[in-house]
């Protein structure tokens, strides 16, 4: 068995109607990263909206309101994480919303299937 180098971390229930829940997959991706693995991040479901402009920027993941959600965002693409947003979610979800420049692309369900194929990468779900 090879050593894990990749995770991909799935956000599904991690969305804005509970902003606590989405700093811990975020700072896994960080953590991830600092130990030199690959690390990518998927938005599913309404986990989606944490990618339009305004949203993470307004929501805090401690109870002082000191760290927002873009923060962590930003932190985890500042240290080479990808994030996606799942083509079908985006299309339940957008209406025109301008996006956050940390966002990579849009990918799917099958890409995150595709992953647990390799040995050397674990898919994380929150």
């Amino acid at each position: 068995m090879s050593a894990v180098s990749r995770v991909v971390i799935v956000m599904w229930q991690a969305d804005p109607s509970a902003p606590d829940k989405a700093a811990a997959p975020l700072i896994y991706a960080s953590c991830a990263r600092a130990l030199d693995m690959e690390v990518e991040i998927h938005l599913t479901s309404s986990a989606v909206k944490w990618a339009f402009e305004g949203v993470a920027a307004n929501a805090f993941s401690d109870s002082k309101g000191e760290f927002s959600i873009l923060s962590h965002i930003q932190r985890a693409h500042e240290m080479g994480v990808k994030i996606y947003l799942c083509g079908m979610a985006l299309a339940e979800h957008h209406r025109g919303e301008p996006m956050i420049a940390e966002i990579a692309g849009q990918t799917g369900a099958t890409a995150v299937m595709g992953q647990l194929q390799r040995e050397d990468t674990r898919v994380l779900v929150f």
